[in-house]
């Protein structure tokens, strides 16, 4: 007969019933270390770490798994949408997991997207930030609002209780950002962009990642039309998704000379990376096997233990972080 521990059921740890929920002690702990030292830092320029341990591989040494709610409040992902660098990284995020798969989803993995969602949606309307985004997202909470007709064994999964919160939250984002437009700017305000020397509108032109901003900005007016048409702007935009090596080929196999067809035959042929879709994503460091958002770097035993940093330079140098676009950090749990 098999011998069945006392934590069969769970890995044991201690919960604490909190405001929002019940919450694991260990990130309770966390979050609120977190913030005493951001609290100490907050007359400084330094910014906190967030970073989460992740496990890639489970062994029988390594007998751990990864919760998504955990790791999103450890690496402060609420917080992260106040940052127009990570804006559209934790959109895509909550655009792949936002809708009727959610209803698998625990209930502390529920609550804490929602809240995810409800933020994205207040900084969008508040800061007229990227309406395309916020729209789809609104468009998969209505498949959502009506998750409680999706049976499992019965019901729903998760309690009455708690999807009566979660009806209360959507029906909160819905009425708060439904009616979400890009508003003129006032006549007294100057100067406006149009009035901007032609050399400085084509500059922002210029930082447009995406074709669709360029096809909508040149609907916008005559002038707008003009520089968008350029071959210098769709040139730069094709050089900035795809590589030479790539542009070569099919100037040569489509025989095309002009940089709007080269950019859509190349879009046809490769699509767009996911890497270079966002200003920051996370990144998974080799060595600690950590998720942290690049930019603010994470304490890092290459870097705490001068005896591993100096066999590392002995092997060949430290080797950089791996990018995790969203589709490969939802590759860490079991969704």
């Amino acid at each position: 007969m098999p011998f069945i521990s006392k934590d069969w059921r769970s890995p044991g740890e201690a919960w604490v019933k909190t405001d929002e929920g019940w919450e694991k002690l260990k990130v309770l702990e966390h979050n609120m270390l977190r913030q005493k030292e951001d609290a100490e830092k907050n007359e400084s320029s330094t910014s906190s770490q967030p970073h989460c341990h992740i496990t890639i591989k489970c062994t029988r040494e390594i007998a751990g798994f990864n919760e998504l709610d955990e790791v999103v409040k450890r690496l402060d992902f609420r917080n992260a949408v106040r940052d127009v660098r990570r804006f559209n990284y934790i959109c895509a995020l909550l655009d792949l997991l936002v809708g009727q798969q959610m209803t698998a989803l625990s209930g502390c993995t529920q609550r804490v997207l929602l809240a995810m969602l409800e933020e994205v949606a207040s900084y969008a309307t508040a800061n007229q930030h990227n309406p395309r985004a916020l729209r789809r997202l609104l468009a998969k909470l209505r498949a959502l609002s009506n998750a409680e007709q999706a049976a499992c064994w019965g019901g729903t999964l998760g309690s009455k209780p708690l999807w009566r919160q979660h009806a209360l939250t959507i029906k909160r984002i819905q009425s708060n950002a439904g009616d979400f437009q890009i508003s003129e700017p006032l006549i007294a305000t100057q100067p406006n962009f149009l009035q901007l020397p032609e050399e400085c509108i084509r500059e922002v032109v210029l930082r447009l990642s995406d074709h669709r901003d360029l096809s909508a900005a040149a609907d916008a007016c005559d002038e707008l039309t003009a520089i968008v048409n350029e071959q210098r702007v769709w040139r730069e935009l094709t050089r900035f998704h795809f590589t030479k090596q790539q542009i070569d080929l099919i100037r040569v196999k489509c025989n095309k000379k002009d940089w709007r067809e080269i950019y859509h035959a190349l879009m046809r042929c490769h699509g767009v990376s996911e890497e270079m879709q966002f200003a920051e994503m996370l990144s998974l460091c080799r060595y600690c096997c950590c998720l942290f958002w690049r930019s603010l770097g994470h304490p890092c035993i290459a870097d705490q233990c001068p005896e591993f940093r100096a066999r590392l330079q002995e092997a060949g140098g430290i080797s950089p972080p791996s990018p995790v676009p969203p589709s490969a950090f939802l590759k860490f749990f079991s969704l």
